[in-house]
């Protein structure tokens, strides 16, 4: 298991940037799947990213590449998402996820949530 809690969201204007941070902290797992998810009230979960801490690979959304980075720094076991050229449609609350690493994170298997946070784009 792991404890997940995310910052950094907020109210931006299109094009704008942000920056969002998640602290994967007490995880008793020796690698893991960190990802970002985002939803929007009425409509499925969308799986945005995925980091794979035991090799470093990044996996992006088609919605989103391009436009959001995926990054973990290991000593301070934070995953963030930077998103840039924000859009109206961006707007939901965004998740920070995890789970033990099995095999691939690009994947519907994660099992630890943060409590969110809510972004906002306006146009």
């Amino acid at each position: 298991q792991v404890q997940l809690a995310e910052s950094g969201g907020g109210s931006v204007q299109a094009g704008k940037s942000l920056r969002l941070a998640c602290v994967a902290s007490e995880s008793t797992w020796s690698s893991m799947c960190l990802g970002w998810f985002r939803q929007v009230p009425g409509k499925e979960r969308e799986r945005l990213s995925a980091y794979d801490t035991a090799g470093g690979g990044k996996y992006y959304d088609d919605s989103v590449r391009g436009r959001f980075i995926i990054s973990y720094d290991r000593v301070k076991k934070m995953v963030y998402l930077q998103m840039n050229d924000l859009k109206p449609e961006d707007t939901a609350v965004y998740y920070c996820a995890a789970h033990r690493r099995t095999g691939y994170c690009w994947n519907d298997d994660y099992t630890d949530w943060g409590q969110g946070t809510q972004v906002t784009v306006s146009s």
